[in-house]
């Protein structure tokens, strides 16, 4: 059985190593990825949040470097959701690609509402790369 998927895409005016050494850096969380992002830390080398779950561990599958943002989730009791999110090249700049699952349990309005606040985080992150990589131009 799989799940119903939503992809969420975003285009970039930067190319697919800007986005990724910005969005596949766990110290950058807190600048765009609301969900992910309070009072992000190193402990014993997993990166640990809190989040509205509680405090979860964020942990990138990669090759973060090729553009695979993939990253799973450890949620407080233990169980692990993870995450597909892509960038890929587009002419000059490039393209993030984020997919959520309606897993089991979750409702149509789940759904609509975690793709809500997905669409708000690559709309922050366009932004912070805008802030870092467009000084000059």
């Amino acid at each position: 059985m799989t799940w119903p998927v939503v992809h969420i895409s975003r285009a970039f005016d930067h190319d697919v190593a800007a986005v990724s050494s910005i969005a596949g850096d766990p110290e950058n969380l807190p600048a765009w990825a609301a969900g992910l992002s309070a009072g992000i830390r190193q402990d014993e080398g997993r990166w640990i949040t809190d989040s509205p779950m509680g405090v979860v561990e964020v942990a990138f599958t990669g090759p973060v470097e090729l553009g695979i943002l993939d990253h799973d989730v450890t949620l407080p009791d233990g169980s692990v959701v993870s995450n597909p999110f892509r960038v890929v090249a587009n002419d000059e700049g490039s393209e993030a690609v984020f997919t959520l699952f309606r897993r089991d349990g979750m409702s149509e309005a789940d759904l609509a509402s975690d793709a809500h606040l997905v669409r708000g985080d690559l709309d922050r992150l366009a932004m912070l790369l805008d802030e870092r990589f467009s000084r000059g131009r």
